[in-house]
């Protein structure tokens, strides 16, 4: 269980850094974020896959109320004002990061390109 914890801390942690969004806040948040699925892990082990996604989305979710969308997207170019989600909706296993306009995959969790 904590491997997968650790994991979905690297990976959404790589993509805050891409997105040059890594603040102190933004990385509170993203600890907040892996303290709370540790709980969830904890009570149900079975779905330790989902974790990466799960921390992943959850990130997103805070960080709407205070910056607003994130992460855009760079699949369809530099001035794409809309936002990627993690697909599979559940957080995995395997997440990736898709265009919610076009639906195509764009990176794997923890690889967008830096911008």
């Amino acid at each position: 269980m904590s491997d997968h914890l650790l994991s979905a801390r690297a990976r959404v942690m790589r993509d805050l850094e891409a997105t040059g969004i890594a603040t102190a806040d933004v990385v509170s948040a993203l600890e907040d974020a892996v303290a709370e699925r540790r709980w969830w892990a904890d009570q149900w082990p079975e779905g330790c896959p989902y974790v990466e996604g799960l921390v992943a989305q959850d990130v997103q979710d805070g960080l709407l109320e205070t910056l607003g969308r994130w992460p855009l997207c760079t699949g369809c170019g530099p001035d794409a004002t809309h936002a990627l989600y993690i697909h599979p909706e559940l957080g995995g296993p395997d997440p990736m990061w898709v265009c919610e306009v076009s639906g195509s995959v764009v990176a794997p969790l923890g690889a967008l390109p830096r911008r």
